[in-house]
């Protein structure tokens, strides 16, 4: 007989990681998870499985946002990476990276999502104020 048991070692590995989920604090609060999963249907209970379920869903919701987020950077890298060779010159001073909603907007098609702007979305604070000087 052997004396590693896989099945009681699925049960330690689960075990251990739900223990560890527990102790993780995500980014999403509980509270927005424990939202979102009560306008979806989701119904448990079981306290102990909510909160588990509760806490995977916020830890999953992190991770889809920080991938967004990372390939929206890499986007905008890969944008300002191609700016016209005179114009890298002066970037050079400043190497800031400004993520713009077009880096944003093509990272969430990625992933199935289309972000659609507002009526009143200016790109730049100035953007809009001729119609307020008018106005006045």
């Amino acid at each position: 007989m052997n004396s590693a048991d896989p099945k009681h070692d699925d049960e330690a590995a689960l075990i251990e990681f739900l223990s560890s989920l527990m102790d993780y604090t995500p980014t999403i609060p509980d509270e927005l998870a424990e939202h979102y999963l009560g306008k979806s249907g989701f119904q448990c209970p079981d306290i102990r499985v909510f909160d588990c379920r509760t806490r995977l869903v916020a830890l999953a919701t992190q991770k889809f946002i920080a991938e967004i987020a990372n390939d929206a950077l890499q986007l905008c890298k890969a944008r300002q990476s191609a700016v016209v060779k005179d114009k890298r010159d002066k970037l050079q001073k400043d190497k800031r990276l400004i993520l713009t909603n077009d880096d944003l907007s093509k990272a969430l098609r990625e992933y199935g999502v289309n972000m659609k702007r507002q009526e009143y979305f200016a790109e730049s604070p100035s953007t809009g104020m001729e119609s307020a000087a008018r106005d006045d």
